[in-house]
């Protein structure tokens, strides 16, 4: 196993060397053949000199010491193109994004940058160039994006973590469909400098791993406040907990939507009774504000903030964007001064709503998705199905909640289904340590 804390253990006592990991992990990426995964692959002989360097240092004296990973690539790295899934778009940065910079000064062995829907913009996986990742769990079904091949690397056991983005659920959905944790930190507590940018006031960096302590240790290296960052913020001094009696919310009966799918609605109340188990008790919550702040980001004017982040890449080149996404971006145009105002005017008021129904928990326990889908069902109606795998996911960075994904149980036909539990802004921790008693 990839486990941080199982391989950090076996540096520490000498029962495995960076280099035998890191030839394994070619092996198994080998054995895989095409899986639409890596963007860009480093060489395996220099991922084994990463490893050889670290070979001469003490695995105490760093914190990730060994630990294979990737990143999304809509992320600088040194060197290496960053492309977004959109090959025109590809540019060379002479700088790491603070974020990946971290992590590699941590002791971390990048394996690559992978796949995602075009411009971060999906939740499907199925809206890029280089291919269309599957669940691991079966071929003809998504694996979730837009940060698709980041989550399959973990599921896959190519890597122990890797780094996502996660604006609309991009962190969360891919996590649910490849049954790995997915830990969408406070915005702003880790850098987005050096990252393409979707919606850029509410773009997040996120975290796949295997379980949840491995995501906090994660979160601990990769947190921190960077001046570069306009929208970075700092940690507060005391970090939020949540007890171990708590409370946690539901929405009501008619608010709960599985598109048809009864297996997830099983394995949704079959999660409440786990929380139940381990301290928790039910409350339900008025779910509207947060269904309608969720209705903002794609039929209001943030959607024009993704045709700022390319803005003179679509001026010039929008015939080489993926027809859904280009199709997506090109509505941003159609937003005035006036909508901006008058949206955020409605978003404060729903901020406010929702904020009265979290004072009534410590947590939101959703399920991260209602269903999920089949390649060819995406393909034959892509924004639709797109909007309800949005539906449990797309208000949280508009709330300023944090939030983590978790494994939640398999349907009858193997497929695997996950919840999301949310909280306010800085309880990152919090909602790690929760995890971790839930699973």
């Amino acid at each position: 196993m990839l486990e941080i804390s199982s391989l950090l253990t076996a540096y520490r006592h000498a029962q495995l060397q960076p280099t035998e990991v890191i030839s394994e992990i070619y092996r198994r990426i080998a054995a895989r053949g095409n899986d639409a995964v890596w963007i860009h692959l480093i060489p395996e002989e220099d991922a084994i000199l990463q490893a050889k360097t670290l070979e001469s240092q003490t695995p105490e004296d760093l914190p990730l010491y060994g630990i294979p990973f990737a990143v999304k690539d809509n992320m600088d790295v040194a060197g290496l193109p960053t492309t977004a899934a959109c090959p025109a778009y590809s540019y060379i940065p002479e700088k790491t994004a603070t974020v990946v910079e971290q992590l590699l000064k941590a002791g971390a062995i990048l394996i690559g940058k992978t796949n995602l829907d075009q411009f971060a913009t999906g939740l499907v996986g199925m809206r890029s160039p280089y291919g269309a990742c599957s669940s691991v769990f079966d071929d003809d079904y998504i694996s979730g994006g837009s940060s698709s091949g980041s989550a399959v690397a973990v599921a896959a056991g190519l890597v122990s973590f890797s780094l996502g983005t996660d604006t609309a659920g991009s962190g969360r959905v891919p996590a649910a469909f490849n049954n790995i944790v997915g830990l969408k930190p406070t915005r702003g507590v880790l850098s987005t400098s050096g990252v393409v940018p979707a919606c850029r006031s509410l773009d997040c960096v996120s975290i796949f791993t295997l379980n949840c302590r491995d995501a906090e240790t994660v979160w601990q290296v990769a947190s921190g406040f960077d001046a570069t960052d306009i929208y970075s913020r700092p940690l507060p001094l005391t970090t939020s907990a949540i007890p171990k009696t708590f409370a946690f919310g539901v929405p009501s009966t008619e608010q709960l939507e599985f598109f048809g799918d009864r297996a997830a609605a099983q394995l949704y109340q079959q999660a409440l009774q786990r929380l139940e188990a381990i301290g928790g008790q039910q409350v339900e919550i008025d779910f509207q504000p947060f269904l309608q702040a969720a209705n903002l980001l794609y039929s209001g004017p943030w959607v024009a903030e993704r045709l700022v982040a390319i803005k003179s890449f679509f001026q010039n080149q929008a015939d080489a964007i993926h027809p859904v996404v280009r199709q997506i971006i090109s509505n941003g145009s159609r937003y005035t001064a006036v909508d901006t105002f008058e949206s955020l005017y409605v978003l404060a008021a729903l901020q406010r709503q929702a904020a009265q129904q979290l004072q009534k928990v410590n947590v939101l326990a959703l399920p991260t998705t209602g269903t999920i889908y089949t390649k060819a069902e995406v393909a034959a109606n892509p924004i639709a199905l797109n909007t309800n795998l949005g539906y449990y996911t797309n208000f949280v960075n508009l709330l300023d909640l944090s939030a983590i994904a978790l494994p939640a149980g398999f349907r009858p036909n193997g497929l695997p289904f996950g919840i999301t539990l949310m909280a306010p802004a800085f309880y990152d921790q919090a909602l790690c340590h929760l995890g971790t008693l839930y699973n």
